[in-house]
C-alpha cells in the first residue's frame, strides 16, 4: 500500500510538472514611491522613461490605476494578498501581517504560483519587511532569493540638504551621488543585477515567477550626474502648485499626512530646495527607467520574452509641491495614481485603458491569465477584459484607504474623498485633473453615488500597528499617538 501511495504521488508530481510547464512565466517588477510622473501616463511633459515607455506600447497601460494606501506596508501586504487595508487592519509602516492571527495563514501571490508548479524568485524590495527572506521555513514567501538591495545605497558620509525638520530623519535627502557617474555601485543596480543572473541561469522544464523591487525614487533620492543632466536646472522642472490649493479643503486633509518626517513644502522653499528634489526625483525616475530596461534586455536575450507576462507597478506616488506638500500619506491623485502595465501572453498590445484599476487586481488578474486555480479570500477584479479590450466595463471604481475610515473612491470621472471626520471633498478630474476645485458643497448627487461604494469592511488597527498610524477621537483638538509639532498640533501659520 506504502508504494502504490508513493507511486500516486510521484505520477501527481510528474502531471504538476507537465501541467506547469505549459503556463506563461511572469516578470513582476515593482517601483517604490514611483507617482505617474512617467512618459507614457502624460504626467510630467519633461520626463524620460523611454524603456517603460516600449513595455507600455507592447501590452496595455492602466492610466487610472490607484493604490490600495499611500503608504508602502498597506499598499504592499494588500496586492500581495489580495486584501484591502481596511479589511486587514493593516494601515501603517508595521504589522507584517504572518505576525497578525488572524492573516498568519493567507497564501499569498508568490505561494499560490509555488504551490501550482512555479520556480519562484525574489530581488529587492517587494514586501516593505525586507526582513521577509526567511531561511528555515517550510513555506517561504519566495523559494528563491538573490540581491537584497536598500535605502540611499551607497550614502554619501554627510546628508546633501540642510537639516531637516521633525528629528532630522536620515531618509529625508536628495541630491547628486555619487560624484563620479558610477551606477554600478547602487543598491538598484544590484537588484537589476540579480533579476538578471537569474534569468541567464533559469532551469528548464518549470515556470518562472521572478520579480525584482527597485527603491528609487524613494528617499533619500540619490542619483548620478547624467541622470540630473537630463532636466534643466531651473523652475521649468516643477510641477504646478498654486499657493491657494488648500484653500476649500478640509482641516482633515492635514492630519492625514502629517505623521512621517517629510519635511512641508513651506521648509522646502524656505531652504531652496524645490528643484533640487524634484530634479533628483526626475532624475532617479530615469535611472530606474534604465535598469528595467537591462532587464527586459535580458529577458529577450533569455528567449523568454513571448511566454512570459511582465507586469510593472508601484506600490504609490509621491507630492512634489502640489497641494502644498512633499511625501506620499494623502488620498489625492499625486499619492494614488501609479503606473501600472502588463504585457504578454493574453494581453492586447498598444492599449491604454482609463477604466479605474487597482494594485488588488494584479492578484486575481494573474491567476486568471495563467489559469491557476481560484482563491476565495481575493478582494479584487480579474483586469482580464480590459486587458483583452480597454474598454471592457469594469464593474466599480478604484479605493484607496490611508488609516482607519479615510478613503477615496476614483472612476472614469471623479475623485471622491472621506475623511473619518466625515468630511469630504470632490474632484471632476476630467475637467480639473489637477484636483484643485473641490466641488463637495455643490454636487451632492454626485458625493450620493460616490459613497455607496466606501468599502462596507472597516476594521480597526491590526495587533502591532505601527505608533506612526493616527486615529482620530472625536471632540479632541488632534489626532491620538502621534507628536506632530512643538504644541502638539499644526501650527496655523504652516496651513
Amino acid at each position: 500500500m506504502k508504494r502504490i501511495s508513493i507511486l500516486l504521488a510521484a505520477l501527481l508530481l510528474l502531471e504538476l510538472g507537465a501541467f506547469a510547464a505549459d503556463k506563461p512565466n511572469i516578470l513582476f517588477l515593482a517601483i517604490d514611491d514611483q507617482n505617474d510622473w512617467i512618459g507614457c501616463m502624460d504626467s510630467h511633459p519633461m520626463v524620460k522613461t523611454p524603456h517603460i515607455d516600449e513595455l507600455a506600447a507592447q501590452g496595455t497601460l492602466f492610466t487610472n490605476a490607484h493604490a490600495q494606501a499611500p503608504l508602502c506596508n498597506p499598499s504592499r501586504t494588500s496586492l500581495m494578498v489580495g486584501l484591502r487595508p481596511s479589511t486587514t487592519g493593516i494601515h501603517g509602516l508595521a504589522p507584517w501581517f504572518r505576525d497578525v492571527p488572524q492573516w498568519a495563514d493567507l497564501v499569498s501571490l508568490p505561494q499560490h504560483f509555488a504551490a501550482n508548479g512555479y520556480q519562484t524568485y525574489s530581488n529587492g524590495k517587494i514586501y516593505h519587511d525586507l526582513r521577509t527572506q526567511p531561511e528555515d521555513t517550510s513555506n517561504p514567501e519566495f523559494q528563491h532569493w538573490g540581491a537584497r538591495g536598500g535605502f540611499g545605497i551607497p550614502k554619501p558620509p554627510a546628508k546633501l540638504i540642510p537639516t531637516t525638520p521633525f528629528g532630522n530623519h536620515p531618509l529625508m535627502d536628495w541630491g547628486v551621488w555619487p560624484p563620479d557617474n558610477d551606477d554600478t555601485t547602487k543598491s538598484d543596480w544590484d537588484v537589476a543585477s540579480g533579476a538578471i543572473e537569474m534569468l541567464e541561469n533559469m532551469p528548464e522544464g518549470k515556470p518562472f515567477f521572478l520579480s525584482a523591487g527597485f527603491f528609487l525614487p524613494h528617499v533619500p533620492v540619490y542619483a548620478t550626474q547624467k541622470w540630473f543632466d537630463l532636466y534643466p536646472n531651473d523652475a521649468s522642472v516643477l510641477p504646478l502648485m498654486p499657493k491657494n490649493d488648500r484653500d476649500d479643503t478640509p482641516r482633515s486633509s492635514w492630519w492625514i499626512h502629517w505623521s512621517l518626517p517629510e519635511p512641508r513644502q513651506k521648509w522646502i522653499e524656505e531652504n531652496d530646495q524645490a528643484i533640487n528634489l524634484v530634479r533628483s526625483y526626475l532624475a532617479a525616475t530615469s535611472f530606474i527607467d534604465s535598469q528595467v530596461g537591462r532587464i527586459l534586455e535580458a529577458l529577450e536575450k533569455s528567449g523568454h520574452m513571448d511566454d512570459t507576462i511582465v507586469v510593472l507597478w508601484s506600490d504609490h506616488g509621491y507630492h512634489l509641491g502640489e497641494k502644498l506638500i512633499t511625501g506620499k500619506n494623502t488620498l489625492w491623485q499625486r499619492s494614488t495614481r501609479v503606473p501600472l502595465i502588463f504585457t504578454g501572453p493574453g494581453v492586447t498590445a498598444g492599449q491604454r485603458s482609463n477604466r479605474p484599476a487597482e494594485l488588488l487586481d494584479i492578484y486575481p488578474t494573474l491567476v486568471d491569465l495563467c489559469d491557476l486555480p481560484e482563491l476565495g479570500h481575493l478582494e479584487g477584479l480579474s483586469l482580464t477584459p480590459q486587458l483583452t479590450n480597454a474598454r471592457a466595463p469594469r464593474e466599480r471604481p478604484a479605493i484607496t484607504s490611508h488609516n482607519q475610515s479615510n478613503f477615496s473612491v476614483v472612476s472614469e470621472k471623479w475623485r471622491y474623498i472621506h475623511y473619518v471626520d466625515g468630511a469630504e471633498e470632490l474632484y471632476d478630474i476630467v475637467e480639473d485633473p489637477n484636483e484643485w476645485t473641490n466641488l463637495a458643497a455643490e454636487r451632492e448627487g454626485v458625493l450620493k453615488s460616490m459613497r455607496k461604494w466606501l468599502p462596507k469592511i472597516d476594521n480597526g488597527l491590526a495587533p502591532g500597528s505601527s505608533h506612526r498610524v493616527l486615529t482620530y477621537q472625536q471632540n479632541t483638538p488632534f489626532w491620538e499617538g502621534q507628536k506632530i509639532g512643538e504644541d502638539d498640533e499644526v501650527p496655523q501659520d504652516d496651513k
